[in-house]
């Protein structure tokens, strides 16, 4: 099991450890399935998520979400995950112009507890694959070296 920090979360950097030497599964692709993940929830909750970016950062131990919209004139607003009215984007920062894109960080734990459950059981179901492939790989060479005996 992970270690835990001092505020009683799991590090995600001891997770990191703990897959590449349990589940032999490589730290490179643990972050992709770490984004991809991210990325079907976010994708489920706001219908596309095109304008996301999902940056995993394993040295750290953390992640980071931020959408990207783009400027609107108020009232003109065709797609809030998408756009965003100009007294908004102002209450961010007070010189966005119409036509310009904001960038806001996106805090997953106010997605709720059913987001937390869907991203929990995306990622059991890709390790799970992941675990397959690797034995898959290990053994796939060795079928016709194996006698069958009677």
């Amino acid at each position: 099991m992970a270690k835990k920090t001092i505020d009683q979360q799991p590090s995600m950097i001891d997770t990191f450890r703990e897959f590449k030497e349990t589940k032999n599964i490589d730290r490179a692709t643990l972050v992709s399935v770490l984004e991809e993940s991210f990325r079907n929830v976010i994708a489920k909750m706001f219908g596309s998520d095109s304008n996301f970016n999902v940056i995993v950062n394993p040295d750290k131990g953390d992640f980071e979400i931020y959408r990207n919209r783009v400027v609107v004139p108020d009232g003109e607003v065709s797609d809030s995950n998408k756009e965003i009215a100009l007294s908004e984007a102002q209450k961010i920062e007070s010189d966005y112009e119409v036509g310009e894109d904001v960038s806001e960080r996106v805090d997953f734990t106010k997605f709720g507890r059913r987001a937390i459950l869907n991203l929990r059981q995306t990622l059991a179901s890709k390790i799970l694959e992941l675990e397959h492939d690797s034995l898959y790989n290990k053994y796939k060479d060795l079928v016709d070296s194996i006698a069958c005996y009677k």
